[in-house]
């Protein structure tokens, strides 16, 4: 047992009293940045933690962002503890797996969606860019409403942030939309993509513009979105409908349901669209669609193709990829395309691939362009 675990085991005898007692907190983040977890189950034989982190000294470097699993330790008391290596600020993602099942840690309130089970979060902190990710309580507001287009029978959910300015009399925002990928719903950026607390924290420190974030089910049949036992390959059978466009076509009527609520700029060039990968193809075709609708167009880690090439050069396109991006050599070729048309984009490189890793990185630099002619 290491000596980051005994000491936590030690501070636990101190201040619980009952050592049958359940920790009040799972995650012990030490100043070293290696995190301790825990959890108290005397009838277990085993446990092992799961998490998308360095979890033993020896494990190579993560690229992508696979799990990793360690088996846990149990003291007298059945309390089971890990303590990894010192892990580089990041947001992480855990389970804990016992008696051949994974379930989210039952002490920890934070929890989201992946794929299609729950998981566990934590941050590691002590770096500018990872205290964006905390913002607790938000200064701002998010709402969650649904809507139903006249022409679909899926009724889609929206989750819509308001900056802390909101309040202060009737100004109107300007309003960007932020489309999940593939395997998300209206969930992803606020919860794992921590859009919120990002442009939260950014809007505070006067580093981006205070505008209204709107993060809908862009799912075109709303499998994922709506049912949790969807898996990511059932999704995948469906990929040719997002092709259809069903979602783009409409945006016109969600755009007026969330006008007729909110206070939405009227004024031109107050609208900006952005997603990641299948939804920056989405964000792409919106654009298309509705010409001289939107500002600007922020593609990260984007699967495209010629039919997203822009048709105007009214929107700016920011696009940003992975080095090691799995759609890398795509992403070169439609840049190349739109030099040959003489289209301006703004291209942020970074390391790394196709990972939520990254795709907050580049929310967080791609709001701090937006509206500032607003």
């Amino acid at each position: 047992m290491t000596l980051c675990v005994l000491i936590v085991l030690l501070i636990l005898s101190l201040t619980c009293g009952n050592a049958q007692e359940p920790p009040r907190d799972s995650i012990f983040l030490h100043p070293d940045g290696s995190v301790t977890f825990l959890y108290q189950n005397p009838d277990a034989k085993s446990v092992k933690v799961y998490c998308d982190c360095k979890l033993r000294k020896e494990t190579p470097i993560i690229r992508t962002e696979n799990y990793h699993s360690a088996k846990m330790s149990k003291d007298s008391s059945g309390l089971w503890a890990y303590t990894t290596p010192p892990l580089p600020p990041e947001v992480y993602t855990y389970q804990f797996g016992s008696d051949s099942r994974r379930f989210p840690d039952p002490t920890n309130p934070d929890s989201i969606r992946v794929r299609c089970e729950k998981m566990s979060v934590f941050t590691v902190g002590g770096t500018p860019q990872t205290d964006l990710y905390r913002a607790e309580p938000l200064r701002g507001h998010l709402d969650t409403l649904e809507f139903q287009s006249r022409n679909e029978t899926v009724t889609r959910r929206i989750i819509v942030y308001t900056p802390p300015q909101y309040t202060e009399g009737n100004r109107q925002f300007p309003v960007l939309y932020l489309l999940h990928g593939l395997n998300g719903n209206e969930t992803a950026w606020n919860d794992r993509g921590r859009a919120a607390q990002i442009l939260d924290n950014l809007i505070v420190q006067e580093k981006a513009n205070p505008m209204i974030l709107v993060m809908p089910d862009a799912n075109p049949r709303c499998l994922i979105g709506q049912r949790e036992d969807v898996s990511l390959f059932k999704n995948l059978l469906l990929y040719s409908s997002w092709d259809k466009m069903e979602f783009e076509k409409c945006y016109p009527e969600m755009d007026s349901l969330l006008s007729s609520r909110y206070l939405f700029s009227t004024r031109a060039g107050c609208r900006a669209v952005a997603g990641l990968s299948a939804g920056a193809k989405q964000s792409a075709n919106l654009a298309n669609l509705y010409d001289s609708t939107f500002s600007s167009i922020g593609l990260f880690s984007p699967v495209v193709g010629k039919k997203q090439l822009p048709q105007s050069t009214y929107s700016q396109y920011w696009i940003s990829s992975g080095t090691g991006d799995l759609f890398r050599l795509q992403i070169n070729k439609f840049c190349k395309k739109m030099q040959r048309k003489h289209i301006p984009y703004t291209m942020y490189s970074s390391a790394g691939g196709h990972t939520w890793r990254n795709w907050r990185v580049y929310f967080s630099e791609y709001v701090r362009t937006l509206f500032w002619r607003d």
